[in-house]
């Protein structure tokens, strides 16, 4: 199961994608068998049944989806090349429930589009239970990232990029880092709490995101005209390929998820990106004023570093954080003895949410336990914890934008 999206990348396969005019209405036909006997056998088959006349001779395909952390090539999910111009790929049997996907040329620089040449929504399906039921569709047109007109930015004037490469010694690698400072940040000598968020691509700009941003910007803008403080934020872009390695702090079951990089990951942000800030802005560098927060992988790594590191990091938001993905972190929040004045966690599930792969509403089940471990090990949880679950709830950025104004506001209400 994956829940996240990966950040859009530029392969060698795009770069030398030829330009491509041709316009075919694109059509999507969904077949379903009949429900097998007994355990299912196989997953989806996925099958493009034509593609523009105009595709590289010799191009991989793949398919990027909720199945994959859409990663636009993410080895085994290229396609088959059948006869008559038709491509296929089997999904593990694993693979149940609501999913979406979209077709590649091997980077988002090379998705597919609609015959006029514009985005296209995400493909959606829901595979049954049992059986191996089949998705046939095809694809009108190809990006060409030579020739398609750069997406608008959505990011307002309080947002600028702090780095691009800023180095992660921990991992020996670097990131792009987002820097968001409050409206009146220039006209004033006041201190700010800081909220460090993951998987920046969709924190603040439509352009560099997969499925919407969570408009945080403007968010914090419209609630300091309104009187709030400001806060200062740092978005931090999730690895790509690494994100789920890094997102995780144990190898997870199998190793199906990745994981075992989180401690490193958590280290470069308590130990090198907070005491980079504090000593260049105006910060309120306590852990009371200090936030952590992210959603599905990046809520589960956002909630670990708050107990790793209680005394740094006061101010917890996770929303669908997939806690369920590495069990272990359970008995870390038992360990965890509350600091006073407490930490604060926001913890946000859809009731019925799930992703590609459950059988079950896991997130909600597991934000319940945690909950009640975070109970018996002394928080308050009229004081201390939010706790919500509500009915519309979805794995999906539109419902993290929502939620967010009221999560922050709870977060930091406290006189500054």
């Amino acid at each position: 199961m994956v829940m996240r999206r990966s950040p859009m990348r530029l392969s060698g396969v795009a770069r030398a994608l030829l330009a491509v005019t041709a316009v075919v209405t694109t059509t999507v036909a969904v077949v379903t068998r009949a429900a097998a006997q007994g355990p299912p056998r196989g997953g989806l088959t996925i099958r493009l049944m034509s593609v523009p006349d105009h595709t590289p001779r010799g191009v991989s395909i793949y398919v990027a989806g909720t199945f994959n952390n859409w990663n636009p090539e993410a080895p085994g999910f290229q396609l088959t090349s059948l006869e008559g111009g038709q491509y296929s790929i089997t999904l593990d049997a694993a693979v149940r429930g609501p999913v979406e996907f979209k077709f590649t040329l091997g980077s988002w620089g090379a998705v597919e589009l609609d015959s006029a040449g514009g985005e296209i929504r995400n493909r959606s399906f829901t595979v049954p239970d049992t059986g191996s039921p089949i998705y046939e569709g095809t694809v009108a047109r190809w990006k060409d990232p030579r020739t398609s007109a750069p997406r608008v930015s959505t990011a307002r004037p309080t947002v600028r990029v702090l780095d691009t490469a800023f180095a992660i010694p921990q991992l020996r690698r670097t990131r792009r880092v987002w820097l968001y400072l409050p409206p009146d940040y220039a006209t004033t000598t006041k201190r700010y709490p800081v909220l460090y968020l993951q998987d920046g691509q969709n924190v603040f700009d439509a352009a560099t995101s997969f499925a919407g941003e969570w408009g945080v910007d403007e968010t914090l803008d419209s609630l300091q005209a309104a009187g709030d403080w400001g806060a200062i934020v740092v978005a931090i872009d999730n690895g790509g390929a690494n994100r789920s390695n890094e997102y995780h702090p144990w190898p997870s079951e199998g190793a199906r998820f990745g994981g075992g990089e989180g401690p490193q990951y958590v280290d470069f942000i308590a130990k090198t990106l907070k005491p980079f800030i504090d000593a260049r802005y105006r910060t309120r560098s306590d852990r009371i004023n200090t936030g952590i927060g992210g959603s599905s992988s990046g809520g589960m790594i956002s909630f670990y570093a708050a107990l790793r590191y209680p005394d740094v990091f006061g101010r917890v938001l996770a929303f669908s954080p997939a806690l369920f993905v590495n069990p272990e972190v359970f008995a870390l929040a038992r360990a965890t003895r509350p600091l006073r004045p407490g930490s604060r966690f926001c913890l946000l599930s859809g009731r019925d949410e799930q992703v590609a792969g459950m059988t079950a509403p896991e997130f909600a089940r597991a934000q319940r336990a945690m909950a009640d471990t975070l109970a018996a090990a002394g928080f308050d949880l009229a004081r201390d914890v939010r706790s919500r679950l509500p009915v519309d709830g979805a794995h999906a950025e539109w419902f993290w934008r929502r939620e967010f104004p009221v999560a922050y506001r709870w977060l930091f209400s406290d006189p500054r």
